[in-house]
């Protein structure tokens, strides 16, 4: 099989982390200052395990009204990465010992060297794509099928989807995003993928578990028997901010709150993002020109500072980019 089930993995006490820092709100209503605070910590990089690949960069057939990066068709301040830049990251990576790769963007399946570049990672470890699943025509999905059914190596496919009906995604995503999605979800599962279905909890918290029943029977009705679901917090950065509202001023990561911390939740622990304007931390904050790391491995192998807000997003939750971290785990 291209993908296989992830093994569900115990979440960290996030009432006991609430407890420790209980953020208040800001007294005039703004995000938190841009300047970087002497309090926040550094994470050094442990292990290179983890290469993002920023392919399509901000460009998407989508305008989500809650995108942390501000995605849409006319948005190129990030633009596409090149078969060839892909092919040098990839070669550069082996002596960093890298063990897994994610294609993400703007909409990877916007770009048209995609099965090419996948057919190359997949020489040399596991790789994820992270779709909106609204593009995935046969001239590009039956090759990449195809490809992961030869390789060694899994590929997991990884559908985002903000709610079990039209009527809560397509608010979010765009009027007939839900039927188009779910159709590409039917195309996976064609070609033997188990897609791994995302959604940003745009619902009241206490809904969750109705929810994630809504999503369990919607996708058991496609023949998706055993679906895998995640739930991602939301990031109060570029959309998200104006939809809902930014960070407060107490929202943000301090050295106290690092003392007995296990920084391997963090993502910039074991990743680094690859653009077409350089290496940045995390995916989350390409848009934030401190978290560029520089242009090599090497300059961007020095420790990150968490002095970004939605860093405390992931100081809560974990990794919540990669397929393992966020507020839900698989269900069956």
């Amino acid at each position: 099989m291209p993908g296989s089930a992830l093994p569900i993995e115990p979440q960290r006490d996030i009432a006991r982390a609430r407890k420790i820092h209980s953020p208040a709100p800001a007294s005039n209503g703004a995000g938190p200052a841009a300047e970087s605070r002497a309090d926040a910590p550094l994470v050094r990089l442990d292990h290179l395990d983890t290469l993002w690949f920023q392919v399509t960069g901000t460009i998407c057939n989508l305008r989500c009204v809650h995108c942390f990066i501000s995605c849409a068709p006319d948005n190129d301040s990030f633009e596409f990465l090149s078969l060839a830049e892909v092919e040098d990251w990839l070669r550069r990576s082996e002596t960093w010992g890298v063990k897994e790769y994610y294609f993400t963007g703007g909409e990877p399946f916007m770009h048209p060297d995609l099965p090419a570049m996948l057919e190359r990672t997949l020489e040399r470890g596991p790789a994820s794509v992270l779709t909106n699943g609204t593009l995935l025509p046969a001239r590009a999905l039956k090759p990449i099928a195809r490809t992961a059914r030869a390789a060694s190596y899994s590929l997991e496919m990884r559908v985002s989807l903000d709610g079990p009906s039209p009527e809560m995604n397509d608010p979010i995503r765009g009027d007939g995003t839900f039927d188009r999605a779910m159709e590409g979800v039917r195309k996976l599962l064609e070609e033997g993928f188990l897609p791994i279905i995302t959604a940003t909890q745009v619902w009241e918290p206490e809904r969750d578990e109705e929810v994630r029943q809504a999503f369990v029977a919607r996708l058991r009705g496609l023949g998706y028997e055993n679906p895998r679901l995640k739930i991602l917090p939301s990031l109060r950065i570029g959309r998200e901010a104006d939809r809902v509202r930014p960070y407060t001023n107490e929202e943000h990561v301090t050295e106290a709150m690092m003392e007995g911390y296990d920084e391997r939740q963090l993502l910039c622990a074991s990743s680094r993002v690859v653009t077409n304007r350089g290496i940045y931390a995390c995916p989350i904050l390409i848009e934030t020109p401190a978290a560029r790391m520089g242009s090599t491995l090497e300059e961007a192998s020095r420790p990150v500072r968490l002095d970004e807000s939605a860093c405390y997003t992931c100081w809560l939750h974990g990794a919540i980019c990669s397929n393992y971290g966020g507020i839900g785990q698989d269900v069956s």
